[in-house]
């Protein structure tokens, strides 16, 4: 999962530059990035859904402030009360995704940004049930820029090693899903789709660690690079201003 995990945290090494004032994280997960952005605050602010992950963050992290809550709306946070929000890879599983960046505005201060990421459909190798949808960066921009003044798309790419790993997953991932002749990954409900799709993914991710371990461990969140190619991004990088 190396890889996955690198990719994931290049996101809140983006957002040091951008990071500063009280700070809101949306879909904080099992805190991936907290150790690395919370003295760079004022204050720290994580919103999850899954109590339990919560629970175990508040004993290792005893100066930041920890909400549960099934989202949208964001009904324990004040509006105007944050200078930034960052939320990765979250939008995806947002059934109400307008709502979700209204919610954004609401508790952004006046001058505050937003950074999300979420993955590029356009570079997705297959469905994933586990999310409501996936959007290109044209799409997303377009719902940014009905709620917010001030829009700027980016994405997250890779460099020559993470390319290698990818195509290395598209031609392993093609092998498993030649089989699926009728379709039934687009077809079928998402809920039947969850438990097979999670066994092949983690049969395929081991199966990649034992074909190049180098390559797969290797990988480093500083081979992921921002880029203005938002089309050609693994992920999308949103920002957005209130």
């Amino acid at each position: 999962d190396n890889p996955i995990h690198q990719r994931l945290l290049k996101a809140y090494y983006l957002a040091e530059d951008f990071v500063k004032g009280d700070l809101l994280e949306i879909g904080c997960g099992e805190g991936r990035g907290i150790a690395l952005l919370k003295d760079k605050s004022s204050s720290y602010t994580a919103i999850d859904k899954i109590e339990s992950v919560l629970e175990a963050l508040k004993k290792k992290y005893n100066d930041v402030t920890f909400i549960q809550d099934n989202i949208p709306p964001f009904s324990k946070v004040e509006s105007n009360s944050y200078d930034v929000i960052i939320s990765f890879q979250v939008i995806e599983h947002i059934k109400k995704d307008r709502q979700f960046l209204e919610e954004i505005h609401r508790v952004l201060k006046p001058g505050g940004k937003a950074l999300l990421t979420t993955p590029n459909i356009k570079m997705t190798l297959t469905r994933n049930p586990w999310h409501i949808r996936e959007y290109t960066a044209d799409q997303l921009e377009k719902l940014a820029k009905e709620i917010f003044p001030k829009v700027e798309m980016k994405g997250v790419g890779g460099n020559e090693k993470v390319m290698e790993y990818y195509e290395m997953n598209k031609k392993s991932v093609r092998k498993i899903t030649r089989f699926d002749i009728f379709n039934l990954q687009y077809r079928l409900p998402a809920s039947l789709l969850r438990i097979p799709y999670d066994l092949l993914n983690r049969m395929n991710r081991n199966k990649l660690k034992d074909s190049n371990d180098s390559l797969v461990n290797e990988i480093h969140h500083s081979d992921y690079i921002l880029t203005d190619d938002a089309d050609k991004a693994l992920d999308l990088f949103l920002i957005v201003e209130k």
